[in-house]
């Protein structure tokens, strides 16, 4: 099979950071060519490189497609060639349809004016590639993330993609949604179309992908074809962190103590429409020292649970008890939550946890700025002393704490929300989706900051897709379905079988 793609010696240095160095990875024509490596390995950083996001004369190397060596001077200019990139990030615009988003900037027009007629008729031949059953018309922001994804697929396929590069596609998704994106990425190859994909699920690229490049700190370190003979994650995971890891998951004998955290009869309804109950009469309870998960599918409710708890961030008419310690605790603001000793970790660190312009310092102290501002006034001494002892304490790898947050790998921009958090000494802490997008070894870190979390007396709730995540750290896991709890299993006796078998009963219902 001859190759699409090669790229020779790449080597991209940002100030004072060697992002990539002489790296090189050849994909093979009609290939699922993954890409795997820690965060901070250089993947993303590669991939825009070869897309012209970083232009010929800001790295050094050859990229060479169908032949031919490329100097790509922007986006436009490899999108011209078929080489077409989706980022983590969708770049959709929620207002407007799925068939103006399919031909943003690739309008089909006579004269100077829309085809509408023309628009709508190709928009309906690529949704039905990517089996889209939506109307052209429909908002953008009135389909979920999984379709979503699929509307950047067809927009790729609209501008006749020969190499489509998919940056962490599933982290957004629930198993269903990521089984189905990767079929079609299947039937894409089977159509001839290249891809390369990056993906810290390990178990997704063992499922699709023909070759598999591993990255580690900026280099490559192997090229493995699965067609010559079956390759375990552990020999994936060695490679990419540099050692063995014997278990995923950090061994634990937990204390549990008595019930400290009870919600009852928690009612939410929608943001936007109100007359729609997203929350239906909620109970639960955590237990000190407990991990708490909760399971279900995309849209089962669990964020809108969360961010509602959590100083009725999310939704209108809301209505229930919530208690800490035996005592009825008010949560009708955010930081009324944050005095009665709740915490929220975002599922969005990008947008929602952090300012990624500010550096660590900055971010640290900002969920209680009065522990460094003593007199109303922010000393910077004690921003510094504060940031330093949690970068120390969670481990965050940076070159200090002045070190922009945009910059840091996103396991390390983990620590840095835990780390807000954490200063506000909370008594329960919620952590929604904690390990989204995030390596095999950071996310052993980040486990065990939770179980450290647990031991220390405090309780933990974990919201994750991810259900080996919550089978393998929590000791009691609720299974949410359509804004109501229809499952409830102990630790040791919950499976991913058990879990599905929840959600399918009351679908069925």
């Amino acid at each position: 099979m001859d190759a699409i793609l090669e790229m020779r010696g790449i080597t991209k240095t940002f100030p004072g950071v060697k992002a990539l160095e002489n790296v090189n990875l050849t994909v093979r024509r009609g290939e699922i060519h993954a890409i795997c490596g820690e965060n901070g390995a250089g993947k993303s950083t590669l991939m825009k490189v070869l897309s012209g996001v970083y232009p010929y004369g800001s790295y050094s190397g050859d990229i060479v497609f169908e032949g031919e060596v490329r100097k790509f001077s922007g986006i436009r200019d490899s999108e011209h060639l078929g080489i077409i990139i989706i980022h983590q990030e969708l770049a959709l615009a929620p207002q407007l349809s799925i068939a103006e988003n399919l031909f943003l900037g690739n309008e089909i027009a006579k004269n100077g004016v829309i085809d509408w007629y023309a628009t709508t008729a190709r928009a309906r031949e690529l949704m039905a590639k990517v089996g889209l059953k939506e109307s052209p018309s429909t908002l953008i922001t009135n389909i979920g993330v999984g379709k979503q994804q699929l509307v950047e697929i067809a927009k790729a396929l609209a501008k006749d993609v020969k190499l489509l590069i998919l940056d962490e596609p599933t982290a957004s998704l629930n198993e269903r949604d990521s089984q189905a994106l990767l079929d079609l990425l299947l039937e894409l190859k089977a159509q001839g179309i290249t891809a390369i994909i990056i993906s810290h699920k390990l178990n997704e690229i063992s499922r699709v992908a023909d070759s598999i490049t591993i990255l580690r700190d900026g280099s490559t370190v192997e090229t493995l074809d699965t067609h010559a003979g079956a390759i375990d994650e552990g020999r994936i995971i060695k490679g990419m962190v540099g050692r063995e890891m014997s278990d995923r998951y950090p061994k634990r004998t937990p204390n549990i103590g008595e019930t400290m955290f009870e919600v009852r009869d928690w009612v939410v309804h929608h943001q936007i429409h109100p007359d729609r109950q997203v929350v239906k009469g909620v109970n639960m309870h955590v237990k000190r020292g407990e991990v708490v998960g909760i399971a279900g599918l995309m849209g089962a409710g669990r964020t809108e649970f969360a961010m509602s708890v959590f100083g009725k961030a999310y939704g209108q008419r809301i209505s229930g008890e919530v208690t800490l310690e035996g005592q009825p605790i008010d949560v009708g603001t955010i930081p009324k939550a944050i005095d009665a000793g709740i915490a929220y970790v975002t599922e969005d660190r990008k947008h929602l946890g952090l300012i990624l312009n500010e550096d660590i310092r900055f971010n640290i102290p900002l969920a209680a700025l009065q522990k460094v501002a003593p007199n109303g006034v922010i000393d910077p001494h004690e921003e510094t002393v504060l940031a330093r002892k949690f970068r120390e304490r969670l481990n965050i790898r940076s070159s200090g704490v002045t070190q922009l947050t945009v910059n840091l790998s996103g396991g390390n921009q983990q620590k840095v929300v835990l780390s807000k958090w954490l200063n506000t000494d909370p008594k329960v802490l919620i952590l929604d989706e904690p390990t989204r997008g995030i390596d095999v070894g950071a996310k052993y870190e980040i486990y065990t900051i939770i179980h450290q979390l647990a031991d220390s007396g405090r309780g933990v709730i974990v919201i994750s897709s991810e259900m080996p995540e919550l089978l393998g750290i929590c000791d009691r896991i609720y299974v949410m379905n359509e804004g109501r709890f229809v499952g409830e299993f102990l630790g040791h006796e919950a499976s991913q079988e058990k879990i599905m078998g929840a959600i399918m009963r009351r679908e069925d219902a």
